[in-house]
């Protein structure tokens, strides 16, 4: 397994700086997920799937607002990771969506997820667990880019 080093993990010519979700209140059957990959090599890659012990299902979800209303909906086929750049992972955009929960994350905890690359392959990550409808660490925008 690649070995972490801060809070960023390296697989291939991909790296994945600061995995961050939110706290849940109780109850809740969904968690966000958060990061940014960053691609140093000359191809695309893409993220096509997604596990963690946190929930009984992950996949990459988009949220946009069109005319006021705001959507989501599961990204179809992986997430593109473009040659020589980036794909953040944030809210108001692209983001992982960890549904049936098998536990409440809490602030302060981390969980881990292992990541599947289509060229890089797999690699397991930790996510910080932040506060409840906290802001995102520094670094990581609350927006899409």
């Amino acid at each position: 397994m690649p070995v972490a080093f801060a809070h960023e993990f390296k697989v291939g010519s991909l790296e994945i700086d600061h995995p961050w979700s939110r706290a849940t209140p109780p109850g809740a059957k969904v968690a966000g997920g958060y990061l940014i990959i960053k691609n140093s090599g000359g191809e695309p890659d893409r993220l096509v799937s997604i596990s963690s012990d946190v929930s009984q299902k992950a996949e990459v979800h988009e949220m946009a607002v069109k005319d006021g209303v705001m959507t989501m909906r599961k990204v179809d086929g992986g997430l593109e990771i473009p040659a020589n750049g980036k794909a953040e992972l944030a809210p108001g955009g692209y983001h992982l969506m960890f549904m049936g929960l098998n536990r409440q994350p809490k602030q302060g905890e981390k969980f881990a997820a292992t990541l599947t690359f289509e060229k890089a392959g797999p690699v397991t990550v930790e996510f910080n667990v932040e506060a409840v409808g906290g802001a995102a660490p520094k670094g990581h925008g609350d927006h899409a880019n």
